[in-house]
């Protein structure tokens, strides 16, 4: 792992505040709340048609914001295997089921803890999911 104490991708959706992608804190790694977000602020799992009704996908996005973790935790030399903790954030438990089927094609019953609650709202009304995880490499393998 390098020395970094945090970063900010320039690849990725910028922070919409002052705060970084990913914190890293000796063998910790911590990624802020990450959505489905693209660099160009448009959002994955969305789509509006021509009149204007807008479908969005929990599926899609779940998938969209677990990729954008892996990546996150990639820049800093870490993947989804070193994941130790996951907290994630739905504007609907009933989006529960589309959600947990997703995470289950990234996780079992041997990855990490995990916390799941329903918020009001997420900082984007297309915005179904937000996820912030915090991730574990053992100085040995640095």
């Amino acid at each position: 792992m390098k020395p970094i104490d945090s970063k900010v991708l320039s690849d990725k959706a910028k922070p919409r505040g002052k705060f970084p992608h990913v914190k890293l804190a000796g063998p910790f790694i911590f990624v802020s709340g990450t959505s489905s977000r693209r660099a160009d602020n448009s959002f994955e799992g969305v789509e509006v048609d021509e009149t204007g009704t807008t479908n969005l996908d929990i599926r899609i996005q779940t998938k969209a914001v677990l990729e954008n973790i892996r990546y996150i935790l990639n820049s800093v030399g870490a993947d989804l295997t070193n994941v130790v903790d996951v907290t994630t954030f739905l504007v609907n438990m009933n989006d529960f089921a589309g959600y947990n089927e997703v995470y289950g094609e990234y996780f079992d019953y041997t990855g990490p803890a995990r916390t799941t609650v329903a918020v009001h709202q997420l900082p984007h009304p297309h915005l179904l999911i937000e996820i912030k995880v915090t991730a574990y490499i053992h100085p040995s393998n640095s």
